[in-house]
C-alpha cells in the first residue's frame, strides 16, 4: 500500500478570524473553521491551492493531505482523518462504495480531466497496427470509460445494450484492428510506460498525465470528448458532512467564477470546467 507522501498547509487564518468567524459571516460561532481535505497532486491540489485566499474571505482555514493512489484518500476519510477528498469521478466512487462499504456522498463537483491516448510510435489512432497493444489501468472502474471512448473514436463496438460505464474486455463486440488489450498496470504507473514505450499506445488518466508533464490537450494523439462526460471529479464527505456550513463554502468557492476560470485558463483544455 502506497504511502501518504505530503502534508501541506496552505493557508492558516488568523486566531481572530477563527473565533469570530470571518467578515464574511462564512461560520458561525464556536464552529469548526479547518478543513482538512485529501487530494491527487495535479491538478486537485493546484486548484484548492487558488480558493485557499476565497476561502479565507469566507473564515476557514484549509489543509491539504496529498495522496498519489486511489486507495488512501477513501481510507482516510472513512476513518475520520480527513474532511474531504477530492480525487475521484461518480463511476469510481459507486465502487469504492460498494466494495468498502463506504458511508460517503457527493458534496458537489468541480472539473473533468478527460482521459487521452498516448503513443510514442504513433501519431494517431488511425494509424495503429493491426494487432496493436493498447494499455490501460488494473483499476477496473476506469475500463468501461477509456472503452467507450474507443468506440466514440471508432476503433471498437461494445455489445449492444451493455452499459457503457461498467463495460470490460469481454464486453467488445466487434475489434477490427485485433487491438490487445493489456490491464495490468497500476494508474500510477502508466506514465512511466509511456516514457518507456511499452506499448502501441497507453490510456493515460488526466491527473497522472499532468503531474509527469504531459499535456493532455498537446501530447496525446487522441482525448476524451467532454461532452455529456459523467466522470466529473468531486468533492467527497462523509453521509451527512455535505450540510455542514464549512463543506457548504469549500463546494460554493470550488464552483465559483473564479476557480472555474483558473481552471480553464491554466489548463487550456488539459482540465476542463464542470459549471460552464
Amino acid at each position: 500500500m502506497k504511502k501518504l507522501v505530503l502534508s501541506t498547509v496552505l493557508a492558516l487564518s488568523t486566531a481572530a478570524l477563527a473565533a469570530c468567524g470571518g467578515s464574511n459571516g462564512g461560520s458561525g460561532e464556536g464552529e469548526d473553521t479547518s478543513i482538512k481535505i485529501g487530494a491527487s497532486p495535479v491538478p486537485h491540489a493546484e486548484i484548492l491551492e487558488e480558493a485557499t485566499s476565497l476561502l479565507e474571505e469566507k473564515g476557514y482555514q484549509l489543509e491539504v493531505v496529498e495522496f498519489t493512489d486511489y486507495i488512501l484518500p477513501n481510507k482516510s476519510l472513512d476513518e475520520n482523518e480527513l474532511d474531504a477528498n477530492y480525487f475521484q469521478h461518480e463511476p469510481y466512487l459507486k465502487s469504492q462504495i460498494a466494495d468498502n462499504d463506504y458511508n460517503f456522498v457527493s458534496a458537489g463537483g468541480v472539473h473533468i480531466e478527460p482521459i487521452g491516448v498516448y503513443s510514442q510510435r504513433h501519431d494517431s489512432l488511425e494509424n495503429l497496427p493491426d494487432g496493436a497493444t493498447i494499455l490501460m489501468s488494473n483499476s477496473v472502474a476506469d475500463h468501461g470509460r477509456m472503452l467507450s471512448m474507443l468506440e466514440e473514436k471508432g476503433l471498437i463496438t461494445l455489445n449492444e445494450g451493455v452499459e457503457k460505464r461498467e463495460a470490460t474486455v469481454d464486453d467488445i463486440a466487434e475489434n477490427p484492428k485485433n487491438l490487445q488489450f493489456k490491464t495490468d498496470v497500476e494508474a500510477a504507473l502508466l506514465t512511466r510506460a509511456y516514457e518507456n514505450d511499452e506499448a502501441d499506445a497507453i490510456m493515460i488518466n488526466g491527473n497522472y498525465a499532468l503531474d509527469a508533464d504531459l499535456n493532455p490537450a498537446e501530447d496525446s494523439i487522441a482525448l476524451e470528448s467532454p461532452e455529456n462526460n459523467p466522470y466529473v471529479n468531486l468533492i467527497v464527505v462523509r453521509e451527512g458532512d455535505e450540510n455542514k456550513d464549512k463543506i457548504k463554502a469549500l463546494v460554493e468557492v470550488l464552483q465559483s467564477e473564479e476557480i472555474q476560470s483558473f481552471i480553464e485558463e491554466r489548463y487550456q483544455g488539459s482540465v476542463l470546467s464542470a459549471n460552464k
